[in-house]
Protein backbone atom coordinates (compact mmCIF):
# COMPACT_ATOMS: atom_id res chain seq x y z
CA UNK A 1 0.00 0.00 0.00
CA UNK A 2 1.13 3.33 -0.94
CA UNK A 3 1.90 6.04 1.80
CA UNK A 4 0.40 9.40 1.00
CA UNK A 5 1.20 12.67 2.74
CA UNK A 6 -1.46 14.64 3.11
CA UNK A 7 0.43 17.94 4.15
CA UNK A 8 2.84 17.57 1.64
CA UNK A 9 3.20 20.73 -0.77
CA UNK A 10 0.20 22.42 -0.77
CA UNK A 11 -1.33 20.04 1.17
CA UNK A 12 -5.09 20.60 0.86
CA UNK A 13 -7.89 18.78 -0.72
CA UNK A 14 -5.81 18.61 -3.84
CA UNK A 15 -3.90 15.78 -2.34
CA UNK A 16 -6.99 13.79 -1.48
CA UNK A 17 -8.63 14.22 -5.10
CA UNK A 18 -5.70 13.77 -6.92
CA UNK A 19 -3.98 10.90 -5.41
CA UNK A 20 -7.63 8.48 -5.35
CA UNK A 21 -7.61 9.78 -8.97
CA UNK A 22 -3.85 8.72 -9.69
CA UNK A 23 -5.04 5.23 -7.45
CA UNK A 24 -7.77 4.07 -9.72
CA UNK A 25 -6.40 4.78 -12.75
CA UNK A 26 -2.90 2.97 -11.90
CA UNK A 27 -4.69 -0.04 -9.52
CA UNK A 28 -2.25 0.96 -6.72
CA UNK A 29 -4.41 0.95 -3.11
CA UNK A 30 -2.94 3.96 -0.50
CA UNK A 31 -3.33 5.33 2.70
CA UNK A 32 -3.59 9.25 2.83
CA UNK A 33 -2.29 10.58 6.33
CA UNK A 34 -2.13 14.11 7.72
CA UNK A 35 -5.66 15.15 5.77
CA UNK A 36 -5.56 18.93 5.39
CA UNK A 37 -3.10 18.88 8.06
CA UNK A 38 -2.43 22.93 7.88
CA UNK A 39 -5.94 24.02 7.18
CA UNK A 40 -7.82 25.64 10.21
CA UNK A 41 -10.76 22.91 9.83
CA UNK A 42 -8.12 19.52 8.99
CA UNK A 43 -9.14 16.68 7.74
CA UNK A 44 -11.99 16.00 4.90
CA UNK A 45 -14.61 18.44 4.34
CA UNK A 46 -17.89 17.17 2.87
CA UNK A 47 -16.63 17.89 -0.88
CA UNK A 48 -13.88 15.73 -0.36
CA UNK A 49 -15.58 12.64 0.70
CA UNK A 50 -17.45 13.24 -2.13
CA UNK A 51 -15.01 12.84 -4.52
CA UNK A 52 -13.51 10.05 -2.82
CA UNK A 53 -16.93 8.30 -3.41
CA UNK A 54 -17.40 8.91 -6.76
CA UNK A 55 -14.14 8.03 -7.78
CA UNK A 56 -14.47 4.65 -5.67
CA UNK A 57 -18.05 3.91 -7.40
CA UNK A 58 -16.40 4.05 -10.44
CA UNK A 59 -13.43 1.86 -9.89
CA UNK A 60 -15.54 -0.31 -7.18
CA UNK A 61 -13.15 0.64 -4.90
CA UNK A 62 -12.68 -0.28 -0.41
CA UNK A 63 -12.11 2.82 1.55
CA UNK A 64 -12.11 3.23 4.84
CA UNK A 65 -11.89 6.55 7.10
CA UNK A 66 -14.16 8.59 4.34
CA UNK A 67 -15.97 10.79 6.71
CA UNK A 68 -15.80 13.82 7.67
CA UNK A 69 -13.23 15.64 9.62
CA UNK A 70 -11.22 12.00 9.12
CA UNK A 71 -7.51 12.73 8.77
CA UNK A 72 -6.76 8.99 7.52
CA UNK A 73 -8.31 7.65 4.23
CA UNK A 74 -7.18 3.81 3.13
CA UNK A 75 -8.43 3.60 -0.74
CA UNK A 76 -7.77 -0.07 -2.44
CA UNK A 77 -9.37 0.37 -5.94
CA UNK A 78 -10.61 -2.60 -8.47
CA UNK A 79 -10.71 -2.29 -12.06
CA UNK A 80 -12.27 1.07 -13.54
CA UNK A 81 -16.20 0.62 -14.73
CA UNK A 82 -18.90 2.53 -16.61
CA UNK A 83 -21.30 3.64 -14.09
CA UNK A 84 -24.16 5.93 -13.20
CA UNK A 85 -23.71 8.15 -10.24
CA UNK A 86 -25.71 10.39 -8.07
CA UNK A 87 -24.34 12.28 -5.35
CA UNK A 88 -25.01 15.30 -3.36
CA UNK A 89 -22.35 17.00 -1.43
CA UNK A 90 -24.77 17.97 1.02
CA UNK A 91 -23.25 21.77 1.35
CA UNK A 92 -22.32 24.27 -1.08
CA UNK A 93 -19.21 22.35 -1.73
CA UNK A 94 -17.62 22.59 -4.97
CA UNK A 95 -18.99 20.54 -7.69
CA UNK A 96 -16.08 21.35 -10.17
CA UNK A 97 -13.43 20.14 -7.85
CA UNK A 98 -15.59 16.81 -7.70
CA UNK A 99 -15.41 16.00 -10.81
CA UNK A 100 -11.47 16.78 -10.91
CA UNK A 101 -11.05 13.49 -9.30
CA UNK A 102 -13.85 11.81 -11.37
CA UNK A 103 -13.61 13.22 -14.93
CA UNK A 104 -9.82 11.71 -15.69
CA UNK A 105 -11.11 7.82 -14.34
CA UNK A 106 -14.41 8.09 -15.97
CA UNK A 107 -12.46 8.59 -19.46
CA UNK A 108 -11.46 4.90 -19.36
CA UNK A 109 -14.68 3.43 -19.09
CA UNK A 110 -16.93 6.02 -19.58
CA UNK A 111 -19.90 6.85 -17.23
CA UNK A 112 -22.59 9.31 -16.30
CA UNK A 113 -22.57 11.40 -12.73
CA UNK A 114 -25.18 13.55 -11.34
CA UNK A 115 -23.68 16.18 -8.58
CA UNK A 116 -25.92 18.41 -6.40
CA UNK A 117 -23.47 21.30 -4.51
CA UNK A 118 -21.87 24.50 -5.33
CA UNK A 119 -21.34 25.41 -8.77
CA UNK A 120 -19.87 28.82 -7.90
CA UNK A 121 -17.75 28.60 -4.89
CA UNK A 122 -14.76 30.49 -3.78
CA UNK A 123 -11.62 29.63 -4.18
CA UNK A 124 -12.36 27.22 -7.03
CA UNK A 125 -12.81 27.21 -10.54
CA UNK A 126 -16.58 28.12 -11.91
CA UNK A 127 -18.90 25.12 -13.40
CA UNK A 128 -18.27 27.55 -16.64
CA UNK A 129 -14.88 27.39 -16.60
CA UNK A 130 -14.79 23.78 -16.44
CA UNK A 131 -17.24 24.16 -19.32
CA UNK A 132 -15.87 26.52 -21.61
CA UNK A 133 -11.99 25.90 -20.16
CA UNK A 134 -10.94 22.27 -19.56
CA UNK A 135 -13.35 20.48 -21.26
CA UNK A 136 -13.12 22.03 -24.80
CA UNK A 137 -9.07 21.46 -24.50
CA UNK A 138 -9.74 17.68 -23.92
CA UNK A 139 -12.35 17.48 -26.38
CA UNK A 140 -9.81 18.72 -28.92
CA UNK A 141 -7.37 16.04 -27.78
CA UNK A 142 -9.95 13.31 -28.12
CA UNK A 143 -12.25 13.38 -25.18
CA UNK A 144 -16.18 12.74 -25.60
CA UNK A 145 -17.29 14.92 -22.83
CA UNK A 146 -21.05 16.44 -22.45
CA UNK A 147 -21.98 18.51 -19.59
CA UNK A 148 -25.56 19.57 -18.38
CA UNK A 149 -26.13 22.51 -15.98
CA UNK A 150 -29.24 21.68 -14.37
CA UNK A 151 -29.27 24.49 -11.48
CA UNK A 152 -26.61 26.63 -10.29
CA UNK A 153 -25.81 26.63 -6.48
CA UNK A 154 -23.86 29.37 -4.18
CA UNK A 155 -22.66 29.87 -0.76
CA UNK A 156 -24.08 28.77 2.14
CA UNK A 157 -27.29 26.65 0.51
CA UNK A 158 -25.72 25.03 -2.87
CA UNK A 159 -28.38 23.33 -4.36
CA UNK A 160 -26.84 23.68 -7.58
CA UNK A 161 -27.23 20.39 -10.04
CA UNK A 162 -24.40 19.38 -12.73
CA UNK A 163 -24.80 15.96 -15.00
CA UNK A 164 -21.91 14.86 -17.02
CA UNK A 165 -21.42 12.20 -19.27
CA UNK A 166 -18.42 10.98 -21.11
CA UNK A 167 -17.65 7.90 -23.69
CA UNK A 168 -14.17 6.03 -22.96
CA UNK A 169 -11.49 8.09 -24.46
CA UNK A 170 -8.14 7.78 -25.71
CA UNK A 171 -6.37 11.13 -25.22
CA UNK A 172 -3.80 12.34 -28.06
CA UNK A 173 -0.91 13.90 -26.47
CA UNK A 174 -1.50 17.41 -25.16
CA UNK A 175 -0.76 20.22 -27.66
CA UNK A 176 -2.54 23.60 -26.47
CA UNK A 177 -1.38 25.46 -30.20
CA UNK A 178 -4.63 22.81 -31.62
CA UNK A 179 -7.71 24.48 -29.56
CA UNK A 180 -10.49 26.38 -31.04
CA UNK A 181 -9.59 29.70 -29.59
CA UNK A 182 -13.42 30.32 -28.83
CA UNK A 183 -14.65 33.22 -26.24
CA UNK A 184 -16.79 34.50 -24.04
CA UNK A 185 -18.08 35.99 -21.07
CA UNK A 186 -20.97 34.32 -18.87
CA UNK A 187 -22.75 36.39 -16.32
CA UNK A 188 -24.63 34.88 -13.73
CA UNK A 189 -26.96 35.72 -10.84
CA UNK A 190 -29.50 34.73 -8.85
CA UNK A 191 -32.89 35.48 -7.03
CA UNK A 192 -31.31 38.84 -7.63
CA UNK A 193 -32.44 42.00 -9.66
CA UNK A 194 -31.71 41.67 -13.41
CA UNK A 195 -29.41 44.44 -13.22
CA UNK A 196 -26.71 43.05 -11.09
CA UNK A 197 -25.84 40.45 -13.70
CA UNK A 198 -25.97 43.51 -16.45
CA UNK A 199 -23.32 45.24 -14.82
CA UNK A 200 -20.92 42.89 -14.25
CA UNK A 201 -20.74 42.00 -17.73
CA UNK A 202 -20.92 45.47 -18.48
CA UNK A 203 -17.73 45.48 -16.34
CA UNK A 204 -15.97 42.31 -18.48
CA UNK A 205 -16.73 43.79 -21.30
CA UNK A 206 -15.45 46.92 -21.19
CA UNK A 207 -12.09 45.15 -20.00
CA UNK A 208 -12.45 42.57 -22.72
CA UNK A 209 -13.90 44.19 -25.76
CA UNK A 210 -15.55 42.29 -28.75
CA UNK A 211 -15.86 38.99 -26.36
CA UNK A 212 -19.32 37.64 -26.67
CA UNK A 213 -21.33 37.78 -23.35
CA UNK A 214 -23.87 35.30 -21.93
CA UNK A 215 -26.02 36.64 -19.54
CA UNK A 216 -27.69 34.14 -16.69
CA UNK A 217 -30.50 34.81 -14.40
CA UNK A 218 -31.57 31.78 -12.42
CA UNK A 219 -34.27 30.76 -9.73
CA UNK A 220 -32.76 28.27 -7.31
CA UNK A 221 -32.67 27.89 -3.78
CA UNK A 222 -29.77 30.30 -2.82
CA UNK A 223 -28.46 33.65 -3.89
CA UNK A 224 -25.82 34.28 -5.51
CA UNK A 225 -23.25 35.87 -8.73
CA UNK A 226 -20.60 34.85 -11.03
CA UNK A 227 -18.46 36.08 -13.75
CA UNK A 228 -16.16 33.32 -15.96
CA UNK A 229 -14.64 35.00 -18.90
CA UNK A 230 -12.69 32.85 -21.51
CA UNK A 231 -10.45 32.95 -24.42
CA UNK A 232 -9.09 29.61 -25.90
CA UNK A 233 -7.47 28.04 -22.89
CA UNK A 234 -6.86 30.41 -20.53
CA UNK A 235 -10.23 32.25 -18.56
CA UNK A 236 -10.74 34.27 -15.55
CA UNK A 237 -13.93 33.50 -12.80
CA UNK A 238 -14.97 35.29 -9.77
CA UNK A 239 -17.46 35.06 -7.33
CA UNK A 240 -19.34 38.11 -5.62
CA UNK A 241 -20.11 38.20 -2.24
CA UNK A 242 -22.55 40.71 -0.25
CA UNK A 243 -21.05 44.16 -0.31
CA UNK A 244 -18.67 43.55 -3.08
CA UNK A 245 -20.36 46.01 -5.58
CA UNK A 246 -21.17 44.34 -9.47
CA UNK A 247 -18.97 46.27 -11.29
CA UNK A 248 -16.15 45.16 -8.94
CA UNK A 249 -17.18 41.09 -9.65
CA UNK A 250 -16.62 41.55 -13.76
CA UNK A 251 -13.49 43.28 -13.86
CA UNK A 252 -11.87 40.87 -11.27
CA UNK A 253 -12.75 38.01 -13.73
CA UNK A 254 -11.43 39.76 -16.81
CA UNK A 255 -8.38 40.42 -14.56
CA UNK A 256 -7.47 37.08 -13.89
CA UNK A 257 -7.64 36.48 -17.64
CA UNK A 258 -5.55 40.00 -19.02
CA UNK A 259 -2.53 38.52 -16.17
CA UNK A 260 -2.46 35.08 -18.26
CA UNK A 261 -2.77 36.95 -21.06
CA UNK A 262 -0.25 39.14 -20.47
CA UNK A 263 2.66 36.38 -20.68
CA UNK A 264 3.41 34.37 -23.57
CA UNK A 265 1.88 30.99 -22.85
CA UNK A 266 -0.16 28.46 -23.74
CA UNK A 267 -2.70 27.99 -20.70
CA UNK A 268 -3.69 29.89 -17.73
CA UNK A 269 -1.88 29.15 -13.91
CA UNK A 270 -4.82 27.53 -13.20
CA UNK A 271 -5.67 24.63 -15.44
CA UNK A 272 -1.57 24.41 -15.55
CA UNK A 273 -2.52 22.22 -12.62
CA UNK A 274 -5.82 21.17 -13.54
CA UNK A 275 -3.87 19.21 -17.29
CA UNK A 276 -1.34 17.68 -15.45
CA UNK A 277 -3.16 14.32 -14.76
CA UNK A 278 -4.07 14.48 -18.37
CA UNK A 279 -0.30 15.35 -19.66
CA UNK A 280 1.02 12.19 -17.57
CA UNK A 281 -1.38 9.71 -19.19
CA UNK A 282 -1.16 11.37 -22.33
CA UNK A 283 2.09 13.00 -22.73
CA UNK A 284 2.64 15.92 -24.83
CA UNK A 285 3.61 19.51 -23.37
CA UNK A 286 2.23 23.00 -22.39
CA UNK A 287 3.46 26.14 -21.21
CA UNK A 288 1.69 28.22 -18.19
CA UNK A 289 3.03 31.43 -16.70
CA UNK A 290 4.57 30.21 -13.49
CA UNK A 291 4.55 26.72 -11.61
CA UNK A 292 2.11 27.66 -8.67
CA UNK A 293 2.09 25.49 -5.43
CA UNK A 294 -0.62 23.46 -6.92
CA UNK A 295 1.15 22.33 -9.56
CA UNK A 296 4.18 21.60 -7.81
CA UNK A 297 2.31 19.27 -5.25
CA UNK A 298 0.96 17.15 -8.29
CA UNK A 299 3.63 17.14 -10.31
CA UNK A 300 5.50 15.47 -6.62
CA UNK A 301 2.35 13.12 -6.37
CA UNK A 302 2.44 12.04 -9.60
CA UNK A 303 6.47 10.86 -9.10
CA UNK A 304 4.81 8.56 -6.49
CA UNK A 305 2.36 6.96 -9.04
CA UNK A 306 5.56 6.39 -11.43
CA UNK A 307 4.83 9.27 -13.61
CA UNK A 308 7.53 11.90 -14.13
CA UNK A 309 6.53 15.73 -15.37
CA UNK A 310 9.67 17.56 -16.70
CA UNK A 311 9.22 21.30 -15.97
CA UNK A 312 11.87 23.47 -17.11
CA UNK A 313 11.81 27.67 -16.63
CA UNK A 314 9.81 30.03 -14.52
CA UNK A 315 8.34 32.73 -16.46
CA UNK A 316 6.81 30.99 -18.53
CA UNK A 317 6.82 27.32 -17.11
CA UNK A 318 6.82 24.22 -19.41
CA UNK A 319 5.45 21.64 -18.17
CA UNK A 320 5.98 17.86 -20.84
CA UNK A 321 5.48 13.98 -20.52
Amino acid sequence: MLEVDGAVGEGGGQVVRTAVALAALTGTPIRITKIRANRPKPGLAAQHCTAVQAVALACGAEMRGCRRESDTLTFAPGEVRKTKIDLAIGTAGSIPLVLQAWLPVALEAGGTITLTGGTEVSKSPTIDYFSEVLVPLLRAHGAKIEVEVLGRGYFPVGGGRVRVTVEPSKLAPLAIGGVPAHAGIISCSQNLPDHVAERQAQAASAALPGFPVRIERTPGPGTGTSVTVFEGAKGGVAVGRRGLPAEKVGWMAADELLAARSVACDVDVHLADQLLVYLARAGGSYSAPEISSHAATTCRLLSLFGYEIAVSGATPAVFSA
